[in-house]
């Protein structure tokens, strides 16, 4: 796995949880992968609003505070891994095996510390549909996604298009 994959996968992880999404693929073999228990919605209660601050900030380009704050309050435990095989080193920003939570917060506040600075391959963003208030990471090609889902960029659009009709007629 390069160390930059390992960092969108657990921003991924991050707006799933702060999108309220359904535990993911991705987010069960990660636990699966790291021997984490997959936390209950009361568990994660607790860091759903501190999770969804630090996730604003990195989509809106800043502020830098609540990214801190969750550092600051589960600091990384950084080691090199090598799980994926002998010479396939990365670093970790929580051991394996530790309580769910803590882990959560330990990985997820690392990676989006190196989003928020700017790490090129990574890039979160605030869907543009109205009334849609949901995140994603954007991996397209030139950064230029706009919707979390095709169902609001086809709900913007249809309505785009329905106004552009609605002018049309009325002059």
């Amino acid at each position: 796995m390069r160390y930059v994959a390992y960092i969108g996968n657990l921003t991924r992880i991050a707006v799933e949880l702060v999108n309220g999404e359904e535990p993911s693929e991705l987010r069960r073999e990660f636990f699966l992968q790291h021997q984490i228990a997959d936390p209950g919605a009361e568990d994660l209660a607790g860091l759903l609003p501190a999770l969804r601050e630090a996730v604003t900030a990195v989509a809106d380009g800043g502020p830098i505070g609540p990214v801190n704050l969750l550092l600051q309050h589960f600091p990384p435990a950084m080691y090199i891994s090598e799980h994926d095989g002998e010479g396939q080193r990365h670093l970790h920003f929580a051991r394996d095996a530790e309580e769910p939570v803590p882990w959560l917060c330990r990985s997820c506040a690392a990676a989006l510390a190196h989003v928020i600075c700017g790490d090129p391959e990574v890039t979160v963003g605030r869907c543009q549909a109205d009334g849609c208030t949901r995140f994603y990471v954007d991996d397209s090609r030139n950064r230029s996604r706009r919707f979390c889902s095709g169902t609001c960029a086809s709900r913007t659009t249809v309505a785009a298009y329905r106004a552009r009709q609605k002018a049309t007629t009325a002059s």
